[in-house]
């Protein structure tokens, strides 16, 4: 199987028609200035320079801005910067995201001579008041609309979507997971609301018009999300922003970020959270009072099932005087674990 690479390449609010109350890509991204084609290709050199698997699968991302909005003309020059790279071999394929208002026939023929193979929407939600309440600019109807479009001509459609947007539920989440799924993505993305400098949602922060949430209620929220994405078979690339110079722990002078569930391994807390309740559940189906248990588990899983910082060994023993040993066992499929009870109270 072939290794996985992405060159990412930011056009930070390049195109974009709109300024969301939650949004400042500038400083998601790390990056303020105008790409060129130049730019485009010094990025791909440098990161082919770095690759050092040669079997791999090599994909040029263009990310932040909603590429689609772009004036015709740079799109075109930035896409045909990645082209000697696909006719050499040296990249596989483009992706770009986009804008759900952005997607029409002639936009998705244009990226079909360009060698892009995967289009990922950001939809936020499904919900038209919360879309709204946001100033997103664009309706539930225009996701379906370019989903299906997207699809119909062949692309990889992706989805992104947010956590604790405000006035969104968890049933607004859940809602919008589940009108997603129906669209058939074969990729999503899940982030949690920060609250970055210089944006609306700050003002509203500081005034108190929104509060946001809780690092445990994000985990909470995210997690049963994820079950329906996963019940689909639906990969989930990405939980959580990514950590950049700027997106950091809020408590250092460098973050731009004010609020907000922000944890440098959130999808970690996510997945193991999971995995606790999971546990729980299989010792709660023991009839006795459980004292010592053994957890086999598949390497790749070990880590969170032990949790971040040993969180759920830590809490197991906390909450249900439960003592954990882990056993890594590779006979154990990936996603699953066997537990043997050890020693029970009398």
């Amino acid at each position: 199987m072939k290794k996985e690479y992405i060159i990412p390449i930011f056009v930070p609010h390049l195109g974009c028609p709109n300024n969301c109350t939650f949004c400042n890509q500038k400083k998601i991204s790390g990056q303020t200035k105008m790409v060129t084609k130049e730019d485009v290709k010094d990025t791909i050199e440098y990161y082919l320079k770095n690759f050092r698997d040669n079997h791999k699968y090599v994909e040029v991302a263009f990310f932040g801005g909603s590429f689609t909005a772009i004036e015709k003309e740079k799109q075109e020059e930035l896409l045909e910067a990645v082209q000697e790279y696909i006719n050499s071999k040296k990249v596989n394929s483009i992706r770009v995201s986009t804008r759900p208002d952005c997607i029409n026939k002639d936009i998705l023929k244009m990226l079909k001579r360009y060698n892009v193979k995967t289009i990922e929407l950001g939809v936020q939600s499904t919900n038209n008041y919360i879309l709204s309440r946001c100033k997103r600019g664009h309706t539930g109807e225009d996701v379906k609309n370019a989903s299906k479009l997207i699809r119909r001509y062949g692309f990889i459609l992706g989805h992104q979507m947010m956590v604790g947007l405000p006035e969104s539920t968890k049933q607004d989440e859940v809602n919008t997971a589940k009108e997603l799924i129906k669209l058939k993505p074969k990729i999503v993305r899940i982030y949690p609301v920060l609250v970055i400098k210089d944006t609306e949602l700050e003002r509203e922060y500081k005034s108190g018009e929104y509060t946001p949430l809780t690092v445990g209620q994000a985990v909470e929220r995210c997690k049963e999300i994820v079950n329906l994405f996963n019940r689909k078979k639906i990969n989930i690339i990405r939980i959580g922003l990514q950590n950049t110079e700027e997106i950091t722990d809020p408590s250092t002078k460098e973050s731009s970020v004010v609020a907000g569930p922000y944890h440098p391994a959130f999808r970690q807390l996510v997945e193991s959270s999971m995995w606790y309740d999971s546990i729980v559940n299989e010792i709660k189906k023991v009839n006795a009072k459980v004292k010592k248990v053994k957890i086999k588990a598949n390497d790749i899983n070990v880590n969170n099932i032990i949790g971040h910082k040993k969180e759920n060994i830590t809490k197991l023993k906390e909450v249900y005087d439960v003592e954990v040993i882990i056993e890594k066992d590779d006979n154990v499929k990936p996603g699953k674990f066997e537990l043997e009870i050890l020693e029970s109270y009398e």
